[in-house]
């Protein structure tokens, strides 16, 4: 009896540690969304190159007296996008866009540091065990891929011939964080949903794979989107500009990005088509988990089912209000188009999210097994 009791009280520590892990982990995860917003808002603003060096410690304070906004300024002046797209800005102008990359850097700062600290209380409080030490060690390395690959990002627009980032570079490190950020709510589940909640059914599981797959090459695209501005290129719906099917899809090179608008054509068809297919796939998918549920009362997977059709229909409609409000943009300003595709790329965050739900739910991850 006395040890049977002892199994239940070192059961119930457990957990409760799990517990408290898998919250940091979660919170983790709302600063990866979070980053990944203000990024957003940094391409839509313009602000993304206004910071032109690299200072991980000195950086944390913006530029706290006229002459360092004036040394700023100059650095930024240097490159292209001030000479062919801001020349008319002055001072003023580059302190409203320097905050938003200050700021998304900021955060990507503090993401770290509740990593780190959290990481360094759990550790000393032993609320690890030994089958946790190599998810951690991989959450680490991806989080400082993801910085290194954020400079890199920043580096190709920091030249005298472009106005922007490299849109590959761009998608790269969109995706990327979506990498991370799935990994980490992963990590989380394993410690905070037990066994008994799952949902045996091989079938399913690999149809949300495909699924999955499907959405990161949409995701992709989105940033392609994002970086080339493309949606500006034909703000028609259902149409592409005045074809179902533009000609740019056989005539251009779609290696070669010399011919701008024809590649932005043929990345918002492939977006556009993606989107059709996702949402296809996913009322077929709903319905067949909707008939899996009937001998299964899974409360936990039953709610997530609903929420991913939900969160898909809702995604449509917002890329397609999107690209149809996209001939309101305005250099430097944030309007109706800016809002719009902010909300367009938090949906489909979640969406990606929800269905790293499912995919757990239904199959025990055999590269994360913690319990």
């Amino acid at each position: 009896m006395q040890e049977e009791i002892n199994i239940n009280i070192i059961d119930f520590l457990k957990n409760k540690k799990n517990k408290a892990v898998a919250l940091w982990l979660i919170t983790g995860v709302a600063l990866i969304i979070l980053q990944t917003v203000l990024g957003g808002v940094t391409r839509l603003t313009g602000s993304g190159l206004s910071i032109t060096k690299w200072e991980p410690i000195n950086g944390i304070l913006p530029p706290l007296t006229q002459t360092d906004w004036e040394k700023a300024f100059n650095g930024y002046k240097q490159i292209g996008q001030y000479k062919i797209l801001n020349n008319d800005f002055n001072l003023s102008d580059f302190k409203s866009i320097f905050f938003w990359e200050w700021l998304h850097r900021l955060c990507a700062r503090m993401l770290g540091f509740v990593f780190i600290i959290g990481f360094v209380y759990f550790l000393i409080k032993n609320y690890f065990d030994k089958k946790m030490i190599k998810p951690f060690i991989i959450l680490f390395i991806l989080g400082g891929f993801q910085g290194f690959i954020g400079w890199l990002m920043v580096k190709t627009g920091l030249n005298s011939e472009d106005i922007h980032v490299h849109y590959i570079a761009l998608s790269v490190h969109f995706v990327s964080a979506m990498i991370l950020a799935c990994y980490t709510l992963w990590f989380a589940f394993v410690l905070l949903i037990p066994a008994e909640k799952k949902v045996k059914n091989t079938n399913l599981f690999s149809f949300t794979v495909v699924i999955t797959i499907i959405l990161f090459f949409q995701l992709t695209y989105g940033a392609f989107m994002a970086g080339l501005k493309a949606a500006i290129v034909a703000p028609t719906w259902p149409k592409i500009g005045n074809e179902y099917f533009p000609k740019t899809l056989i005539s251009s090179n779609w290696i070669h990005d010399a011919d701008i608008p024809a590649l932005c054509l043929n990345i918002q068809f492939i977006h556009r088509g993606l989107a059709y297919l996702l949402l296809i796939l996913i009322i077929i998918w709903y319905i067949k988990a909707t008939k899996s549920l009937k001998n299964n009362g899974n409360k936990i997977f039953k709610n997530s089912v609903l929420v991913t059709l939900v969160l898909v229909i809702i995604q449509i409609i917002l890329g397609i209000y999107s690209v149809l409000n996209s001939v309101y943009i305005q250099k430097g300003k944030f309007g109706i188009f800016e809002t719009l595709a902010e909300i367009h790329q938090l949906v489909a965050m979640f969406l990606l999210m929800s269905l790293v739900l499912n995919l757990y739910i239904l199959k025990p991850n055999k590269y994360i097994q913690l319990q």
